[in-house]
């Protein structure tokens, strides 16, 4: 009996560290840099900030124009100051690095997507060719 309860309450201990770790690890740091399209809170339940920068990324040949890719990403909602930033660069439609991290699952009451961005930097508006 006091072999099971070991094995028991290792079990669950390990379960515990596998869950924090998937929780709070993170699996990728980076930097997008784009203009913001939108900046908008969603759920029924859950109300979480997502947001969807646009990058323009260039082909191999020179002929070809700007292909255009979207990153969608999540803002935690005690990110205040970063969430008004974010929707005042969507209207005013300025370049920006978003950086961001990758965390190792979503869960819903945090945001719809695996990214969460940390911190943006402006880079002022560029001429629209």
């Amino acid at each position: 009996m006091k072999t099971f309860k070991t094995i028991l309450l290792v079990l669950v201990l390990l379960l515990i560290g596998a869950g924090a770790f998937l929780y709070f690890g993170v699996y990728e740091k980076g930097v997008m840099a784009g203009r913001i399209l939108r900046v908008s809170q969603k759920g029924v339940i859950f109300k979480t900030y997502e947001a969807k920068l646009s990058i323009e990324s260039f082909g191999a040949l020179r002929s070809t124009s700007p292909i255009a890719e979207t990153f969608d990403f999540s803002v935690e909602r005690k990110q205040k100051e970063l969430i008004k930033q974010l929707e005042e660069v969507a209207l005013t439609g300025e370049r920006v690095n978003v950086h961001y991290l990758k965390r190792y699952m979503r869960v819903p009451w945090r945001g719809n997507t695996k990214y969460f961005a940390e911190s943006i930097e402006r880079l002022g508006k560029t001429q629209q060719p």
